[in-house]
């Protein structure tokens, strides 16, 4: 294995483990339903089973939505992306980094829903002018990968 591949694979572990790790602890210490305050009103934790998509959104849709959009659809997109990482020699360090955390986290929710039907999500902001939806550390992953990914096109764009 040759030195960017084994780059590419610790850094999408790496999203895959510190999710898995997280939620593992909140689903045992975190009692569903509450709210812990981490930094004041700021950062809270929360435990809640989100069965949809990203905030929840299409939690209510028929099972055979569900599954093509939130199992199927994403394990082609991530066969897709993964594959592109591989084989493209040519990305840059901020296109690796970024679709390494998009992978991973992509991946780590998938595995959340194939094994317990529904993401646990667990991070609550609230800036006083703005909150955030409750997300974890795989949603978080695959946003800044995104804009790694953004700042990368940019770049090249240059």
């Amino acid at each position: 294995m040759n030195k960017r591949v084994g780059f590419i694979l610790f850094l999408v572990l790496l999203n895959i483990s510190l999710d898995q790790i997280t939620k593992h602890i909140v689903r045992a210490e975190v009692i569903p339903g509450s709210r812990t305050k981490v930094v004041g009103e700021l950062v809270q934790l929360m435990n809640v089973e989100n069965s949809g998509a990203f905030l929840g959104m299409g939690s209510e849709s028929h099972p055979t939505i569900k599954l093509i959009f939130l199992l199927i659809l994403p394990v082609i997109v991530l066969g897709v992306v993964l594959y592109y990482l591989f084989t493209n020699t040519e990305l840059d360090k901020f296109s690796i980094v970024g679709f390494s955390a998009v992978a991973g986290g992509g991946i780590a929710n998938l595995y959340d829903r194939f094994m317990f039907g529904s993401v646990t999500d667990f991070l609550f902001m609230d800036f006083g002018f703005v909150q955030t939806g409750i997300f974890n550390v795989a949603d978080l992953s695959v946003t800044t990968g995104m804009m790694l990914l953004i700042i990368a096109s940019y770049k090249q764009k240059k």
